[in-house]
């Protein structure tokens, strides 16, 4: 008898509707047998609700917990518990009635009995049809968007996380039947009960604040940090005293928001180590704090050590800011996994093309959040205020914030609503917002990216500073325009010198050190053969790439390093620190290090000591800044309280491309000091001619980057008086402060 032909299979543009069922059966330890019999028996007096519509995610209500998920185009949801992160069998399933346990797009459930640690995930069946932009498979399992922890097994690559099969001919368009639970991340319950001891938000003025970016993990894991809990929240709050010396007023962390590190396939070609998704930019969830950062591993513990540690840091007066990230997700593009909005409504959270089997891609990760929808910016929302009211954070910096402000069509709005609900929002009011100001699709808005309330990462402060010390051709203006607040980029647009998040490194490129000990980046590490990271990097080596003992090259390595320091703590604006700076932290020449869990990133604190010069000289300018308002206020220099001169002690000629020396006279109220600031990037010394000081006082000097310590920088009070009080010999590529 012949073999039953096999079914056709369906037409590739839409697949059908994939429907619920009771969880397969597996082969279960007989641990797992115990636990399972025990749980059950216990179902059997436990009741089942149809639940609340809102609030979104799993709350704690009476002696149970109600469940509640947005899908618009859903055929069935099902809600599964478990008792092992590492279970293929659920033990507790409950299928959610589209009678009793759905209102408009939203299923809910509440369970009796449920406790704090549960965890928890759904499958979400409907139509699998790409080319309609539905990808629904019932047999992945998807974490709740408004889960407030995660537990994710340790090097899980998401592989049985693909939708799709990938042996396929079809591709994506095919669909896989292959069961994830195993391996899939899970969602965990939740309590709020927290001491916070008094706790409130610091709002600290813009005037007094300086952020210092660093990652939680590689701040303390190299053993050098010689901390309890190295690479943790815990591990961070051992360092609290050092930020505090050092003049830090907020820490902006990179990404906690949990993503997976191990979804990364790549092995650095020199040394065949597994790469690691080390900064965590493609986030799985919004509102859970990342799990391998907190030092004990049980269920919730993260959001425990998040909040201890941010009650640390605000005992000291040191603000917390997120770096954020709400433009795409871990999911990618259509070749990605389904572990979240793919699979529970990929039309509503992500923005499609006009071939919906496509993502539109503003993000260079291969898809977008569409942030341009109701249901998108509600949940942007819920989470901002989440980590604001729940977890006390003091503000955010939003990566690619640019594409928060476009349309459904992909266009930057002038007037973006999701932009001003945030600005506007009565809970965020007190909270800081910084921009990037652009996107991976051409969006550039330094200078005029929305309203007053949203600060910026000023780009042309980085790129023009860079360029001014490297010595290049046609900067005075620029420099000039950059160290007064870049009033030629915000007072067209409403905004103050208080919008400008003053930097010249961050995580993005270079670090500061081998910002002047490499001419180009290195990147061969990464595995993409140097063609990622950016290759305008306006950076010098001196003469050598990479590090050397050559005692003159390095001094001016030390030298040039102190001036972007100065510049930084001089500009008015919001001056920001990468972690490691302050005593010449490098990467090699790595100037895109997202993949590198290891010593190319990792904080190595025995430089501390190697450079304590450049240390003291960072906390020095620092200082130096808190002493004189002048330097800090939020608003522009008027002509009353600033005068330009060029080494003759005339005006500048700003036309000339081939001047690379400028100084200014502050002038301050009553109360404080009048600053006279030089700037030398020629390769030659130069000599200024000193104005009088308007208060008819000697001139004292205050900083000369061209000094070996203590000279380098006095402390406020302990300046020396000049010897000539009519002039000054400002060495080659230094700066110079009088006061």
């Amino acid at each position: 008898m012949p073999k039953t032909p096999p079914q056709s299979a369906p037409p590739p543009n839409v697949q059908g509707t994939r429907e619920l069922r009771g969880a397969r059966p597996g082969a279960p330890s007989v641990e797992q047998l115990a636990d399972l019999e025990r749980l059950l028996s216990l179902c059997e007096v436990q009741a089942i609700r149809s639940g609340m519509p809102f609030p979104f995610g799993a709350h704690l209500r009476g002696n149970g917990v109600n469940f509640a998920i947005f899908s618009r185009h859903a055929t069935g949801v099902r809600l599964d518990l478990f008792a092992h992160s590492e279970d293929v069998m659920p033990a507790r399933s409950i299928i959610l009635d589209t009678a009793r346990n759905k209102t408009g797009d939203v299923w809910h459930v509440w369970l009796e009995g449920i406790q704090p640690g549960q965890l928890y995930g759904f499958h979400v069946a409907g139509p699998y049809a790409p080319h309609e932009g539905h990808r629904f498979n019932p047999d992945k399992l998807v974490v709740d968007p408004y889960a407030t922890a995660i537990a994710l097994l340790p090097d899980c690559d998401f592989r049985a996380a693909l939708g799709y099969d990938p042996s396929s001919p079809l591709r994506d368009l095919s669909l896989s039947e292959t069961d994830d639970a195993a391996t899939a991340p899970k969602c965990i319950v939740t309590h709020t009960d927290f001491d916070w001891q008094g706790d409130q938000p610091l709002r600290r003025p813009w005037e007094t604040t300086v952020i210092y970016e660093l990652h939680v993990r590689g701040y303390t894991i190299h053993p050098t940090a010689s901390v309890p809990f190295p690479g943790t929240y815990r591990g961070l709050i051992q360092k609290i005293p050092y930020l505090k010396d050092l003049g830090v007023t907020a820490v902006e962390l990179m990404p906690v928001q949990e993503f997976n590190e191990s979804h990364l396939l790549r092995v650095n070609p020199q040394t065949g180590e597994r790469l690691k998704n080390y900064w965590g930019y493609d986030p799985l969830c919004f509102f859970a704090p990342k799990a391998s950062y907190a030092s004990v591993h049980d269920r919730g513990a993260q959001v425990i050590e998040f909040k201890e540690m941010i009650r640390a840091f605000h005992r000291e007066d040191i603000e917390v800011i997120l770096d954020i990230v709400f433009n795409h997700t871990v999911e990618g593009d259509e070749l990605g996994p389904t572990v979240g909005f793919r699979g529970i409504d990929n039309v509503i959270y992500y923005w499609l093309a006009d071939d919906k089997r496509f993502y539109r891609n503003f993000t260079g990760a291969g898809q977008t959040i569409n942030a341009a929808h109701p249901i998108v910016r509600d949940l942007i929302l819920d989470a901002l205020r989440y980590w604001v009211m729940e977890m006390h954070v003091d503000g955010f910096r939003f990566d690619l914030a640019s594409v928060l402000g476009r349309d459904r069509d992909g266009h930057i709005l002038a007037d973006a609503p999701l932009l001003e609900r945030i600005a506007e929002d009565p809970i965020l009011r007190d909270a800081k917002l910084i921009a990037e100001a652009w996107d991976a699709a051409g969006a550039y808005q330094v200078g005029s990216f929305s309203e007053r309330r949203w600060a910026e990462w000023n780009g042309h402060f980085r790129d023009d500073v860079r360029r001014f010390w490297r010595g290049d051709e046609g900067m005075l203006g620029r420099f000039a325009s950059r160290i007064c607040g870049s009033s030629d980029l915000y007072l067209g647009s409403g905004k103050g010198p208080e919008c400008s998040i003053n930097f010249v490194t961050c995580h993005d490129g270079f670090t500061l050190n081998d910002l002047v000990s490499y001419a180009r980046k290195h990147n061969e590490a990464n595995g993409e053969d140097n063609r990622d990271g950016t290759n305008e990097n306006f950076s010098e080596n001196y003469g050598v790439e990479g590090e050397s003992d050559n005692p003159s090259l390095e001094a001016i390595r030390q030298r040039q390093i102190k001036n972007f320091l100065l510049t930084i703590a001089i500009a008015r604006g919001v001056p920001m620190l990468l972690a490691g700076d302050e005593f010449r932290r490098s990467q090699r020449g790595n100037n895109n290090a997202y993949c590198q869990d290891n010593d190319t990133s990792w904080i190595d604190w025995s430089l501390l000591q190697r450079n304590s010069e450049i240390f003291r000289f960072a906390r020095g300018v620092l200082t130096l800044r808190r002493a004189h308002l002048v330097l800090r206020r939020e608003a522009f220099y008027t002509d009353e309280n600033i005068r330009w001169f060029n080494p003759n002690g005339n005006t500048p000629d700003w036309f000339d491309a081939r001047q690379k020396c400028l100084a200014y006279l502050v002038r301050t109220t009553q109360d404080g000091s009048d600053v006279y600031l030089m700037f030398n990037a020629d390769a030659v010394r130069i000599t200024f001619v000193l104005p009088p000081s308007l208060r008819q006082g000697p001139w004292r000097l205050a900083a000369d980057t061209s000094q070996a310590s203590p000279r380098d920088c006095c402390a406020p009070g302990e300046e020396a008086t000049l010897v000539n009080p009519t002039s000054y010999v400002v060495e080659s590529r230094s700066s110079v402060v009088l006061v």
